[in-house]
């Protein structure tokens, strides 16, 4: 297994947690017909905003997750992997990550979002203990809002 750090991103990983977001959510503009939303943010004012904590394996970024503080709980905005290091555990190890984090700052619930097309999204979430708590429009599409209590 290869050696692993996870560390706080800090205004200088901007443009690489842009990169690793950009080629993670790469597959999905043919199912949705767009970029999805994390593809367009700016990661500029996300590092300064939100809590984005960078797996490295290597010396090599291959994982992210993003959370925003939410009043009532932790919300998971961007869960992304290397596509050339998916299949490993490290969407499995970020999402972990999460949890404790979320624990870590007395939250009792996590929460997150994504495309309802994203099936195998969906799946890996609800195999993770995440359950289906609704569907909204979006974008002409659907989202699906997930939460877990940890």
């Amino acid at each position: 297994m290869a050696e692993t750090e996870i560390r706080r991103a800090v205004p200088a990983d901007a443009a690489a947690i842009a990169a690793l977001t950009r080629a993670a959510y790469e597959k999905w503009i043919p199912v949705i017909g767009r970029a999805p939303k994390p593809m367009t943010a700016d990661y500029d004012l996300a590092v300064r905003e939100h809590l984005i904590d960078l797996l490295f394996a290597e010396g090599a970024l291959v994982a992210l997750v993003e959370c925003i503080h939410e009043p009532d709980h932790l919300l998971i905005e961007n869960l992304a992997v290397d596509p050339a290091q998916q299949g490993r555990g490290y969407g499995r190890r970020m999402l972990g990550h999460a949890e404790a984090l979320a624990r870590e700052l007395g939250f009792t619930e996590l929460r997150l979002y994504t495309n309802k097309l994203f099936a195998e999204n969906v799946a890996f979430y609800r195999k993770q203990g995440y359950r289906l708590d609704a569907e909204s429009a979006f974008k002409g599409g659907f989202i699906v809002h997930m939460s877990r209590r940890v």
